[in-house]
């Protein structure tokens, strides 16, 4: 039997990573990890917490930072209502580019070589308020759990000012030099990201399957992010193993696709491993 279950969990694994082998060179790589703990107030009322950490830039660089709090209660058998709060720090980088301006031209006329490269460029990181409220609905076939989640997010960005590097380029196109940008005295020059918000709609149908004498439960979703039109799309394949009865872990590959241009956040193109940790008591 034992045997059984760990040709399963293979199977399961090699599924996982079947995807890694279909990277576009424009895409990016990453990878997530979360812990959460859950406490079961009643039979209806469960309250969380959680913290996750995500690398970007083929995991070069640290992308984002979080902690959240969230509640659920369970209105009916297949219904479930929640809502929750989350801090989320992350790295920004801002760009301004050289155009076609008439500054970018010599005196006669022509077009330098650096048309087109970057010409101020900020890096920090900032604070980000997320507030969500969710419906979930959920039914079994047999052992496959189908789930439809409905979750209203609104996400606060407060003002920040920041200083910027200055490029400087030769005529053939490049660097010969990176400086702070500063104003005719000599002092560095601020620029000054203005409060902003918004409000997203994430829709996500999930399936998993309840594998007889496994602890491994394969699961897929996929999930869409509405801002007055569809903007974003992840698709997800994983599995939860459930390690004793109040620890599971969760192993997943994910693919985001970014359809259309966001001046809110700058998520790209996106293969996504994940690693996340539950404890629930």
């Amino acid at each position: 039997m034992r045997d059984k279950m760990k040709r399963k969990a293979a199977i399961v694994l090699i599924m996982l990573l079947l995807p890694l082998g279909t990277f576009a060179q424009s895409d990016d790589f990453g990878a997530w990890f979360s812990a959460n703990v859950v406490k079961k107030i009643d039979q209806r009322l469960n309250v969380g917490l959680e913290a996750e950490y995500r690398l970007r830039d083929n995991l070069k660089t640290s992308d984002r930072w979080s902690v959240g709090l969230d509640a659920s209660y369970k209105v009916m058998p297949w219904l479930k209502a929640s809502a929750g709060y989350s801090l989320l720090r992350d790295y920004n980088q801002k760009y301004t580019y050289y155009d076609d301006e008439e500054d970018d031209y010599d005196d006669d006329g022509n077009p330098y070589g650096y048309t087109g490269k970057v010409k101020k460029a900020a890096e920090y990181w900032g604070t980000r308020h997320r507030f969500n409220v969710s419906l979930t609905g959920q039914w079994s076939v047999g052992r496959l759990d189908i789930s439809l989640r409905e979750r209203w997010q609104y996400t606060y960005r407060p003002e920040k000012t920041v200083t910027r590097d200055y490029y400087s380029y030769d005529i053939d196109g490049n660097v010969t030099s990176v400086e702070t940008d500063t104003d005719d005295d000599g002092n560095a020059k601020e620029k000054t990201y203005k409060g902003k918000g918004k409000n997203v709609l994430r829709s996500r149908l999930m399936l998993e399957y309840n594998i007889p004498h496994c602890k491994v439960d394969p699961f897929v979703s996929v999930e869409a992010y509405n801002a007055w039109s569809l903007y974003k799309m992840r698709y997800t394949v994983g599995a939860d193993w459930k390690i004793a009865k109040p620890h599971t872990l969760s192993f997943y590959y994910r693919y985001q696709h970014v359809r259309g241009s966001n001046d809110f956040d700058s998520d790209p193109n996106m293969h996504i491993i994940g690693l996340g940790y539950k404890y629930k008591f």
